[in-house]
């Protein structure tokens, strides 16, 4: 048989460039996870310290442009904490402790004022309560002294109220609405409007300005230590980052799990399907502020983040690190490609749709049943996430890892459900 040494050189190289040498270890890509929701839950602390800062100076000298400077930091902190959403599911450390952070949507009438024509939900008798109104009330039988609106009233006593989950008094969205308002557009362009002068010392719009701010400053307090107890979970040593990072495989089932069940159930499912069957802003994610395109976006974005094995921090530094792209591709290199394109596809729609957003058709008009580019431009992002949800499934199978079943929904999975 005749040698031929260029024949078996460029057969070996080919074997070196489809086998990689060093493989990345199911250990390697946990820790990498890790990583990312350290750095994520770290960024969502500093930036929840900007808008506390942002929230005593509107307070200290209440004005239209330290309004501006507070909602401006709101907006900026849920860059960061939208991007942390896909650590939630498969890691119930977070899962527990989200709904003290970012529930919606809820009865803002437990609050503060609302519009006349407001009426809040039939079964919930704390839909109008106003607690900045009432400084006693009585709840569950027992009487409420709300006369200091403090952080540990509205975690004990407020926050979830007679077990009822829209009694949501905690979180980004409490202080979303006492910084934007109710949002009273309907289907029309046009954001909260609360004025500045709900915070003055003089000229008091709308009553009660003192417990607005105490409830205000109480909520933004109540948001930064949450955040701290969950950015040092994910420290080394962390409860959180021990859970995923002791069991590997565990550790990718928890990965696998946000990806998949964010993607599908929670974000083409209850934030955008069943928004869009409904026709209804009041579904809005970030219904007071009109955030709402950003806020799925960078959901989207921490998707693929967790997939890539790399985040960009609010400093524009980046945390990466072997990734379970790698992990997939050593063991089925077509899933890998066809998991990395539908995540793009799906940040393609969530940007055509932020960009719609940016460039005048808010979510709120998006929304509007007789909108066919808005509903176009939805259910393209919808599309994608579902798509991609499949692929996450054949992830999971291509690390013979055991059948994850992701959160589903009504307006997926039952859609006639929604209007029973």
């Amino acid at each position: 048989m005749t040698h031929h040494p260029l024949r078996a050189f460029l057969a070996a190289s080919f074997a070196m460039t489809a086998i990689p040498a060093f493989a990345v270890t199911s250990a390697e890509v946990v820790d990498t996870y890790a990583d990312i929701a350290e750095a994520g839950y770290a960024d969502s602390l500093t930036t929840a310290h900007a808008l506390d800062g942002a929230i005593d100076a509107l307070l200290a000298s209440p004005s239209q442009d330290t309004l501006d400077a507070a909602r401006a930091a709101w907006l900026a902190a849920r860059v960061p904490y939208q991007q942390t959403e896909v650590f939630r599911f498969g890691n119930p450390i977070v899962d527990d402790w989200e709904g003290r952070v970012n529930a919606w949507p809820l009865d803002e009438g437990l609050i503060d004022y609302v519009d006349a024509g407001y009426g809040g939900a039939e079964d919930n008798d704390f839909a109008t309560l106003n607690v900045i109104a009432h400084p006693a009330f009585t709840l569950s039988g027992a009487d409420v002294d709300a006369s200091a609106i403090t952080p540990a009233l509205i975690a004990d006593t407020l926050h979830e109220a007679d077990g009822i989950e829209s009694n949501v008094a905690s979180g980004y969205h409490a202080i979303e609405f006492l910084l934007w308002g109710q949002d009273l557009h309907g289907l029309e362009p046009g954001a909260g409007e609360r004025p500045w002068t709900d915070y003055a010392t003089d000229g008091c719009t709308n009553g009660n300005c003192d417990r607005r701010g105490q409830y205000l400053k109480a909520a933004s307090t109540l948001l930064v230590s949450d955040l701290e107890e969950m950015a040092a979970n994910w420290t080394t040593g962390g409860a959180a980052r021990t859970a995923v990072t002791q069991n590997p495989d565990a550790g990718l089932r928890a990965m696998l799990t946000g990806m998949g069940s964010l993607s599908y159930g929670e974000q083409a499912g209850e934030r955008m399907k069943l928004c869009l069957m409904l026709n209804d802003p009041q579904e809005e994610h970030d219904c007071f502020s009109d955030n709402t395109h950003n806020s799925h976006y960078h959901d989207g974005l921490g998707i693929r983040n967790v997939y890539l094995g790399r985040y960009t921090r609010v400093d524009g530094t980046e945390v990466s690190g072997p990734s379970l792209s790698e992990l997939v591709a050593a063991k089925a290199p077509e899933v890998d490609t066809e998991l990395k394109l539908r995540l793009d596809r799906t940040m393609d729609a969530m940007t055509a749709l932020r960009d719609a957003a940016e460039g005048g058709m808010a979510y709120d008009q998006m929304l509007a049943a007789d909108n066919a580019e808005g509903e176009a431009l939805i259910t393209a992002a919808i599309d994608g996430l579902v798509s991609q949800t499949a692929s996450i499934e054949r992830a999971v199978t291509a690390l013979t890892l055991d059948a994850i079943a992701f959160e589903g929904s009504d307006s997926r999975d039952n859609p006639n459900a929604v209007f029973q």
